[in-house]
Order: structure tokens, then sequence, then C-alpha cells
């Protein structure tokens, strides 16, 4: 019996080195992978097709995930401790290049790295957020594309479909610096065509519909929404009031307007995420460096109209916009 058993137990080590051998093979393999993080701030259609954008834009130029690159992907369901959480996480995983979606998830990874490349994309201006020295010279460890819209198109889109507008509301989420930009440069536009702005704050999606509310007692003709992630994430909480109110929203990005909104000029953000995606591979490369490249903008903003919302309102697109609906 004792010989039986010596032989078992040879067998088994056998076994268990086979075993052994065989993970470190696919550990090394692993091991040359590429670690890219992406870190959301939350899920709405916009963020969301950024992040596919960036995805498919990697694999083109063959940076696949699951084959040379590995992809992490974290979203912080708007909360701020789940994004400091993932941005340490990120840093203790040592990621060769971080995507971050939206200006706090940028803002939060890049107080948690100052040297690791991070790339950040559906946020409206760095200079503003202070993740970047300029757009054209960066200077750190932060760079990637803007969704900076067309804001002066966006109050003469209103003014075209809202005749004899005077008063627009223009509702955002306070501690949303991007958001806060876009009103002002809205606001002062509107100004120089003798339109008021009316202003309301929200903290949270809580907030929206009583902020809703006091712009409609108001008597506005119209409400704008900036890209603004809080109201992104819940735009039928908006609709809701504006809708049995008869009063059209122009939100600033394409998935906000499908949502809840009447028409808009904005970026189309599975692009600009492709585009992100195409930066990261130079970085990857090793072609380029993050300090070195500017920031990127889309060129080709196109026209979104919600034709079913519009019905609903009475509002009639005229044909001399239609040529901007792409």
């Amino acid at each position: 019996m004792n010989w039986k058993k010596g032989i078992a137990v040879a067998l088994s080590a056998i076994t268990v080195m086979a075993m052994v051998a065989g993970c470190g093979s696919n550990t090394t393999t692993t091991s040359d992978q590429k670690k890219i993080g992406v870190i959301q701030l939350v899920e709405h259609p916009s963020l969301d097709a950024a992040n596919k954008g960036f995805v498919d834009g990697l694999a083109s130029k063959g940076f696949k995930d699951g084959e040379n690159i590995k992809i992490d992907q974290q979203n912080a369901q708007a909360d701020q401790s789940n994004l400091n959480s993932i941005a340490q996480r990120f840093v203790s995983d040592k990621k060769d290049l971080v995507l971050a979606i939206a200006t706090p998830a940028a803002q939060t990874m890049a107080n948690a790295s100052h040297d690791m490349p991070i790339l950040g994309t559906a946020i409206t201006d760095y200079v503003t957020a202070k993740l970047v020295q300029s757009n054209e010279h960066p200077g750190g460890n932060v760079t990637g594309t803007s969704d900076m819209t067309p804001v002066e198109k966006e109050v003469d889109l209103i003014i075209a479909l809202v005749p004899n507008v005077k008063r627009i509301g223009a509702i955002y989420t306070s501690s949303e610096i991007n958001s806060q930009l876009q009103v002002e440069k809205m606001k002062a536009y509107a100004a120089t065509k003798g339109i008021t702005v009316v202003e309301a704050t929200v903290s949270n999606v809580n907030d929206i519909q009583q902020a809703a509310t006091n712009l409609v007692n108001q008597d506005v003709q119209a409400i704008y929404t900036p890209t603004d992630n809080v109201l992104a994430s819940a735009m039928a909480n908006l609709a809701q009031i504006t809708d049995a109110a008869k009063i059209p929203v122009f939100a600033a990005d394409e998935g906000m307007t499908m949502t809840g909104g009447v028409a808009t000029y904005s970026v189309d953000y599975y692009k600009l995420g492709y585009q992100t995606g195409l930066m990261a591979a130079k970085v990857l490369s090793g072609e380029a460096k993050v300090s070195d490249m500017a920031i990127e903008t889309q060129k080709d903003i196109k026209l979104t109209v919600n034709e079913e919302r519009a019905k609903k309102l009475g509002i009639t697109i005229p044909d001399a916009l239609r040529k901007d609906m792409k």
C-alpha cells in the first residue's frame, strides 16, 4: 500500500506542476496586454456613445480588448465617492492609459495621478476645469476631446422655432463648471438679441422637477439645458413638467434632445469618442505624448430634431433648417 500511495502523491505533484505552468503561460500573455481604464461619470446616451466610440477607435488602430489590450470599464453612477474609489484603484493597478468620460471623472482622475496618461472626452472646457495649461499645449498628463457646442447657434435655433421669444429659462447643475460656462455664454449672446435668460440650478436629479416648475411659473417661453450630466441622466423628469406646460426644451446634445428636448445643434458623441480612441492609439504606440497633444474638437456639428415632441408642441421645422439635419 505504501508504494501505491507514493505513486499517487508523485502523480498529484506532477498534475499540480502542470497546472501552475499553464497558469504562468496565461499570466505572461496577460502581462503583455496594455491595461486601459475607463472611468465614466454616469450612464446616459451621450456618454455611453462616447465610450463605445473610444473602444472602436482603438480597435481601428489594432488595439483590441481581450487581445493586446485589456479594458477595465467602471461607471461611478454620478457618485463622487465612487469616482474617488475607481481613480485610486486605477492608480494602484498602474494602468497604461485611462479614459475619463465627463469633467468630474477627469478631474478626479487627474487629482489621483500626475503622471498616468489620461485622455478625456465629453468635456467642454479643459482650461476652465483646470485639467490643462492650455488647449494647444496641455503640458501635463491630460489631453482629449472637447464637446463644446455652438451656443450661439442654439440660441438662433430657439429664435427660429419659438416666434417672438423674449424669455428663455436655463436649467443646469450648480456644481458642473462646464454647465456654468455654457449658460454664461448663452446669456451673453441672448442679451444681444434682446432676450432675457432666467436661471434655475439643481444639485441632483431630485431637484429637476421643482426647478422646472419655477421656470414655468416665471413665464419663460422656452428652456435651454447645456451639456449637463445630471440633467442628461434624467431628462424625462424635466420633460414631465415642460410637456405639460407646452414649453419646448432645447438641450445641448443629441441624446438629451431625443429623451426630452425638441431640437439641438450638437456634436456626435460616438464620433467624439472614436476621435479620442485614435488619440489614445498614438499614445499607446509611442507615436505621441499626452503633454504634447492639443485638445481636439469636432467640427462636424449636426442638427437633431425630436420630430415627435416638436409635433406634440406644435412646432414646425422650417425647410431652411432641415438642410442641417444629417
